[in-house]
């Protein structure tokens, strides 16, 4: 008999059905499922390597290698799972050991990855290195050496880590099919509600605990249209009520429009407590988005108005009251509703209120130019954004990716995306320059290797369990989620995309040929049709919906900096500022009008469909025809348009203008200051501290255009 020598030294008996175990284990580690006779063969050709030896001994060490022989010849996929799972212990001490690095710092300086975390709190430092120890999983067990090397080179970024591997990203969140009827949530059963306050409670239970079991942003769509129903039935109840009490009908009827007028603006102050105060299981605030504003039955048009004027009123003790940041809010404009003298003009007018004062709402064309109106003039279908820009491509209800017929349609409501990865490409463009390569050829290399990884993706989220988000997948917030607890969620991700990130456009056209996006552009359009034309031709050949994404660079637009002057040094206006710019957007810097702004990066738009938003600053203070003009505009160019001003309120005495950094009233320092971030808003300064970090701080001290 064959002893095996172990690493401490003791001795087991050869028994090749352990190898039979130990491969199966790596090749579930990757989703793949040996066949009998895959397995015969490994047992067969590890059997005959051993006994050939000769020896009545032999170390564990020569025994793997044995095994990782058989493997290479049946998956080489699983020969790299066993090799890495192998090394584990001399990976794991290294990576532990970098995860206790950052946690320290986290533990005693905090983290400015993420705007919308706190990480002065406790929990949110937990929940940090948790991630830091999550996203080196991810990277030890889930990518290949060659997808490390391009992230570590700094090619191509993968957007959170640290959750890829557990759950879903943006969506847009079925809050009405959860409702209707009832539902179960953690094991308690929800009666559907019978009374708007009520109704405001519960969805406010419902968003926090779904927008906790996956990352990125959530959508509650179409909010108005949502709360119409129990609004009516409301009211009712309070007509019942005072006419019980003596009151004339007339009488009635307008007590209780004051009452359900009064639980609007109850229940939406009660959203803002909860989004911005209750902290998700990720230890940050969920990036949580309303959008509303195509109601035109009396109580969807009151709740869109009694929201806008909620947000506008701000929260905080009398006299230093400020707007909060959640939830976003998006105003879905339609012109035959919105328009000059048009049935819901004075929703309009009220968003409009709104914007200029607290930035939010951000403006939805649906019946502009482009592809997001054209869904909504077709079918009547609106594409809510998931969070701050990322949109759905169309999936129809008989035809998958494409219309079955002329009376198929498309459903965009409880649908999501499963990750997002980005590229450097004034990164890549020099690797084609340094290395004497056709620019094209090593941007469909770095392609390829984001389609795999979302094809991995796919497949690897597909092997999860209803029961990892119960709400979405078993009670109807996603589509098709009417699942069983213990079934796989996979058929559910067939509606789902996949993001294919593009940022620092504006770099990229300055190192082609030193111009910007305000004196040329050509090279950077003609980039981004190259990547549509591919993204397409993978759609067709791996039936997955693929989506362009402008990527909203936070963290990101200081670590793109870095790498490319690590690898390629200090370009003039590619690499040397301490940030690159967003998306296709023009540079920051640039002395245009808003105007000219928006033709400029009009060229881009019908080309990242998969995530987009258009912003402009308004160096015009609080001038509401102004803003007002500009949205119109951006509305019929078919838009998602956001308002950019830069807010500060005083913190001491309450005095609040646009971009102080000195309380004019009182002299104090102490301000809170609320900037847009890219597609969103975040504080760049609170408690004389910013959650922003120091590239983005640099971006937004040098804002003249955005």
């Amino acid at each position: 008999m064959i002893k095996v020598v172990k690493k401490d030294g003791t001795l087991e008996d050869f028994n090749v059905q352990k190898v039979v175990d130990a491969v199966n284990k790596s090749a579930c580690r990757v989703l793949i499922n040996f066949t009998e006779e895959e397995e015969k063969f490994i047992c067969q050709f590890v059997e005959e390597k051993v006994f050939a030896l000769g020896i009545d001994r032999i170390e564990i060490a020569q025994m793997h290698n044995i095994v990782e022989g058989a493997l290479e010849r049946v998956n080489p996929v699983v020969a790299k799972s066993y090799r890495d799972y192998r090394n584990y212990k001399q990976d794991f001490v290294q990576m532990l050991d970098d995860v206790y690095t950052k946690s320290q710092s986290i533990m005693y300086i905090g983290d400015k990855e993420n705007a919308n975390t706190d990480s002065a709190l406790v929990s949110t430092k937990r929940s940090l290195i948790f991630n830091e120890f999550n996203r080196e999983l991810y990277k030890k067990f889930f990518l290949t050496t060659e997808e490390i090397q391009a992230i570590r080179d700094g090619y191509i970024y993968i957007h959170d880590m640290s959750a890829r591997r557990d759950t879903m990203n943006c969506c847009l969140f079925d809050v009405k099919a959860v409702l209707e009827g009832g539902f179960e949530m953690g094991n308690i059963w929800y009666n559907e509600p019978k009374s708007l306050d009520v109704a405001f409670d519960v969805i406010g239970d419902i968003v926090l605990s779904a927008a906790s079991q996956q990352y990125g942003g959530f959508t509650v769509p179409s909010a108005d249209l949502i709360l119409d129903k129990y609004a009516e039935i409301s009211f009712a109840k309070y007509v019942e009520k005072y006419t019980g009490l003596g009151l004339s009908q007339e009488k009635a009827e307008a007590t209780a429009m004051a009452d359900v007028e009064r639980d609007f603006e109850q229940g939406f102050q009660g959203w803002e407590y909860k989004f911005n105060t209750v902290a998700s299981s990720r230890g940050d605030y969920p990036f949580i988005t309303v959008t509303a504003g195509t109601g035109t039955t009396r109580f969807a048009k009151m709740a869109t108005i009694c929201m806008l004027r909620v947000r506008m009123n701000g929260q905080g003790k009398k006299g230093h009251k400020k707007p909060v940041l959640f939830p976003k809010i998006v105003f879905l404009y339609d012109e035959n509703l919105h328009g000059p003298g048009k049935e819901l003009e004075d929703v309009f007018e009220a968003g409009i209120e709104c914007s200029r004062k607290t930035m939010y709402p951000d403006w939805l064309s649906l019946t502009g130019k482009g592809y997001i109106a054209s869904m909504y003039k077709q079918y009547g279908e609106i594409i809510s954004p998931m969070g701050c820009r990322a949109f759905l491509s169309p999936w129809y209800e008989r035809g998958g990716m494409y219309p079955a017929d002329d009376q198929d349609r498309p459903v965009f409501v409880g649908r999501f995306n499963i990750g997002a990865v980005s590229l450097h490409l004034p990164m890549i463009l020099a690797k084609a320059r340094q290395e004497s390569r056709d620019f094209y050829e090593v941007l469909d290399y770095y392609l390829e290797l984001i389609r795999k990884l979302h094809i991995r993706t796919y497949a690897y989220l597909g092997e999860m369990r209803a029961s990892t988000n119960p709400l979405a997948y078993c009670e109807g917030g996603f589509y098709g989620g009417h699942l069983k607890y213990n079934d796989k969620i996979k058929p559910i991700l067939k509606t789902a995309t996949a993001s294919f990130g593009i940022t620092a456009f504006n770099e990229l056209q300055e190192l082609y040929n030193g111009k910007s996006l305000v004196e040329d552009g050509q090279f950077a359009v003609e980039v981004l049709e190259h990547i549509n034309d591919k993204i397409n031709e993978f759609k067709k050949e791996d039936g997955n919906l693929y989506a362009i994404y402008g990527t909203p660079a936070e963290n990101l637009c200081g670590l793109q900096v870095k790498q490319f002057r690590k690898k390629y040094g200090i370009v003039e206006n590619v690499s040397d500022r301490e940030y690159v710019s967003n998306s296709f957007h023009c540079h920051v810097t640039e002395d245009i009008t808003p105007i000219q702004k928006q033709d400029l990066e009009y060229r881009f738009w019908e080309l990242s469909n998969g995530g987009k938003i258009q912003y402009v600053k308004y160096p015009i203070g609080y001038n509401k025809e102004a803003v007002k003009t500009l949205v119109r505009r951006a509305m019929e160019m078919g838009f998602y348009e956001g308002v950019n001003l830069s807010l500060s309120y005083c913190d001491d005495c309450g005095h609040e203008e646009l971009d102080m950094d000195v309380c004019p009233v009182c002299g104090s320092k102490n301000l809170t200051k609320i900037e847009r971030m890219n597609g969103y808003l975040s504080y760049s300064r609170v408690k004389g501290d910013t959650r922003l970090n120091d590239a983005k701080m640099a971006e937004i001290a040098e804002r003249k255009s955005m």
